[in-house]
């Protein structure tokens, strides 16, 4: 039995309440939240919970997912459609990935996804996962069958104990996704290491598997070791090998660890990525504070900051020939537009001809969840022209 501080639904406060683990052997009432309640009434409460569970699950058993109107930007004509977390993740399942890893998946789709589109593949960043995309995959799925995968080390997913991340390990997974469940030539789409990931896949790929490729600012790398020849990395390398060192300590590790993800610092980290501040609200927080409370994210948090950065992008587009769209922020901290990639990546269509660059301004580092109206904005038209639907 724990403590926690939540919003509540309807109407909008916060209220102190116990979770409860219950369970009927097959998982249909799981983590029940009930408030706090004195002896007398907490049956007859418990009674009242359940028979709304089985009211709401009757109403939900031929819709893959609810959908409710963003209040963050755009009008409400533009607003993006926002999933429920909860929603996304009674909808998720799960695929057994080498044979030996559970990685967790969404697939969402409607009636009037085009049967001639390409299916959508979203792939997160560093530290978030799945319900990232909840202001996307609502809008996306009313023309396309969108998938959304958990990385290994993230999220709903497997968090092996002693396991080595890596970028490459990463892409193999997309590419094996794709192979195992989607089958069917995809367009990728992700967000920094996800971008990463999604382009190391296209370069090792044939068209049979990736189809077209989405890059919302697209990470250097699996860590900040990966751009040696920026001068501010430069300058900061000696800094970033001792912090590789201490993490390597378990206990300093765990310190570092614990006080990055309480609540006030993820949210204050947010901020300073995201050039829309109302974007960050309490379901954000709580979106990235819930993983990271899972065994085995400590040892994927340590293992991603100090393992190998891998390869880089401007190594890598080169090789790419399927279309591809590049959506960059102006206001990203982490991969800015004068950097090196930014620079690279911002010289890409007078190199390639197929390749798009479209610059988001007034837009932080996860140009999707900050600002997902303008990128949806951006992103669908492209879409239904370069796939003549």
């Amino acid at each position: 039995m724990s403590v926690w501080m939540v919003r509540a639904r309807a109407p909008s406060f916060i209220i102190p309440i116990t979770t409860l683990r219950i369970g009927n052997g097959n998982g249909d009432v799981k983590g029940l939240r009930l408030p706090l309640l004195s002896n007398k009434s907490w049956q007859f409460q418990l009674q009242l919970e359940l028979q709304q569970r089985n009211k709401e699950k009757k109403k939900r058993q031929n819709v893959t997912i609810s959908y409710t109107n963003s209040s963050s930007g755009g009008d409400s004509a533009s607003a993006a459609l926002e999933l429920e977390v909860n929603e996304i993740r009674e909808s998720c399942k799960m695929w057994k990935w080498k044979g030996q890893y559970s990685i967790n998946y969404l697939v969402s789709s409607t009636p009037n996804s085009h049967p001639d589109s390409p299916p959508l593949l979203l792939v997160h960043g560093f530290g978030v996962s799945i319900p990232h995309w909840r202001r996307n995959i609502g809008t996306l799925a009313k023309s396309y069958t969108v998938y959304a995968i958990d990385h290994l080390g993230f999220g709903a997913s497997d968090k092996p104990a002693g396991y080595s991340y890596t970028m490459e390990a990463w892409a193999q997974l997309i590419l094996d996704f794709l192979d195992e469940v989607v089958q069917k030539p995809t367009v990728l789409i992700g967000n920094s290491v996800g971008s990463l990931a999604c382009v190391i896949a296209a370069s090792e790929s044939s068209q049979t598997l990736v189809r077209g490729l989405v890059l919302l600012n697209c990470a250097g790398g699996m860590n900040n070791k990966a751009i040696v020849d920026d001068w501010r990395i430069k300058l900061l390398f000696p800094l970033l090998w001792f912090i590789d060192f201490l993490l390597k300590q378990r206990p300093i590790a765990s310190a570092i660890f614990e006080r990055v993800k309480q609540r006030e610092t993820t949210r204050n980290i947010l901020l300073s990525i995201y050039a829309n501040k109302e974007s960050v609200d309490e379901t954000l927080v709580e979106i990235i504070r819930e993983p990271a409370n899972e065994e085995g994210a400590l040892d994927a948090f340590v293992s991603i900051v100090t393992g190998p950065p891998g390869p880089n992008p401007v190594q890598l587009m080169p090789s790419i020939s399927i279309p591809a769209l590049v959506l960059w922020a102006d206001e990203d901290p982490f991969t800015p537009l004068d950097g090196p990639v930014g620079k690279y990546i911002s010289s890409l269509p007078s190199k390639l001809s197929n390749v798009k660059l479209i610059v988001l301004k007034g837009v932080g580092h996860c140009p999707h969840d900050d600002r997902p109206e303008l990128v949806h904005e951006k992103l669908l038209p492209w879409l239904a022209e370069t796939f003549n639907f």
